[in-house]
């Protein structure tokens, strides 16, 4: 690998890395979130039978406008006893079977009801009523192999009848902070110390991303220590750990794990904050060195362990998934590194916006806290203006 690679470089050599973990059947009602294996395909025609769209009557196109006999109720749930017969209405509910013989409905605002009577006024065949299979047939996909089950998808494919799908397995991800500056939050700091962050902020991009999190206690900058937490968190299908990855003289992670067999495939990318990160597979872990600058981290995350979290469950689209924008204030750009600007969004007329928050350094989480969009400003000489086109990554 080259000294100091592009962010494509380093995403290309992750994801060339994260094959799929295999599949496992999940039941429908604990999909969300998950990543299908397999096409989901509908085991009933949605509808399954033809249903009224509206509370209204159903009636015979053929019998014009004008009065009709009221013969039998179809409701949701209990269809009507009778087929429709000619100068017949029968009272319907939305979402009942609309009977035999009739071939429209018309709703309950546009008639008048007088006794066992309904006058309706003209009506077209087809009117209010959904026909058979008209979301979907059955047998015809639902949802992809490749996509993230959403609570949408959750209610369509219960709702074509299917009970269980076959989803990527869920990687199991060790998280190791490290540091012996790091204490608990809540406990009392002395001298030099700082609450640890960068564990919890680390399990809550897991568990978004469909991962299951083991936050593992902060090892110090001890060589012994250090050397049992990472073959201990080894045995997980992902190991995440956060700060010692630098050339500091208590950056002992990326040596302890090569002494530990893991080969590394690339250290430090050409971008900003973020740059010393590594990546490395010891058999079939993959292991990511983040810094532990919480911003670096929370960056590092987000551009490269989500997409390969994404990987191993099966995802079509990894990501990540910039989006298009133009920038709300003018921004400088690096020289030689590109650079993720925490911002915010907003919509502005058919423009959405990025406004650049203010403390972009790398140790500044509680302001970077406030972005909902990470802003890719490609490297290069002075200043990216106002209105410039750009690109984001949600967060």
């Amino acid at each position: 690998m080259p000294d100091l690679l592009t962010i494509d470089e380093a995403l290309a050599a992750v994801l060339a890395r994260a094959p799929s973990l295999g599949a496992e059947t999940v039941a429908v009602a604990r999909a969300a979130g998950r990543v299908l294996a397999e096409d989901a395909v509908a085991a009933v025609d949605l509808p399954g039978f033809r249903s009224s769209a509206m509370d209204g009557y159903a009636v015979r196109v053929a019998d014009g406008s004008g009065s009709r006999r009221i013969v039998d109720r179809s409701a949701a749930g209990r269809p009507a006893h009778r087929a429709l017969g000619p100068g017949e209405a029968i009272e319907i509910s939305t979402g009942a079977v609309v009977p035999d013989g009739a071939d429209a409905v018309v709703p309950v605002e546009e008639v008048v009801v007088d006794g066992e009577s309904v006058t309706v006024a003209v009506v077209q065949e087809g009117d209010n009523i959904r026909p058979v299979g008209g979301d979907v047939t059955a047998g015809a996909v639902v949802a992809e192999a490749g996509s993230v089950v959403g609570p949408a998808q959750v209610g369509a494919l219960a709702a074509a009848g299917i009970a269980e799908v076959r989803c990527g397995r869920v990687p199991r991800v060790a998280i190791l902070p490290t540091g012996t500056e790091l204490r608990a939050p809540g406990d009392t700091l002395g001298a030099g110390e700082i609450y640890e962050s960068n564990g919890v902020m680390l399990a809550a991009q897991v568990a978004s991303a469909g991962g299951l999190a083991d936050r593992l206690p902060p090892v110090g900058d001890d060589p012994d220590a250090t050397r049992a937490a990472l073959a201990r968190a080894l045995d997980a299908d992902v190991l995440i750990t956060s700060g010692g990855v630098s050339v500091g003289p208590h950056d002992l992670v990326r040596g302890t794990l090569a002494e530990l067999g893991a080969e590394e495939v690339f250290w430090r990318v050409s971008m900003r904050p973020g740059k010393p990160i590594a990546f490395a597979v010891r058999r079939s872990t993959l292991v990511f060195g983040l810094p532990g600058n919480p911003v670096s981290s929370l960056v590092g995350f987000e551009l490269f362990v989500r997409p390969a979290l994404l990987a191993l469950q099966g995802a079509a689209e990894p990501g990540p998934r910039f989006r298009p924008a133009v920038l709300g204030a003018p921004v400088r750009r690096g020289a030689e590194r590109d650079a993720l600007v925490r911002a915010r969004t907003r919509v502005d007329g058919d423009r959405l916006v990025v406004d650049p928050l203010r403390g972009q350094e790398s140790h500044m989480i509680v302001r970077s806290s406030a972005a909902d969009a990470l802003v890719l400003v490609p490297r290069g000489e002075g200043e990216l203006a106002a209105g410039a086109a750009v690109s984001y990554v949600p967060v």
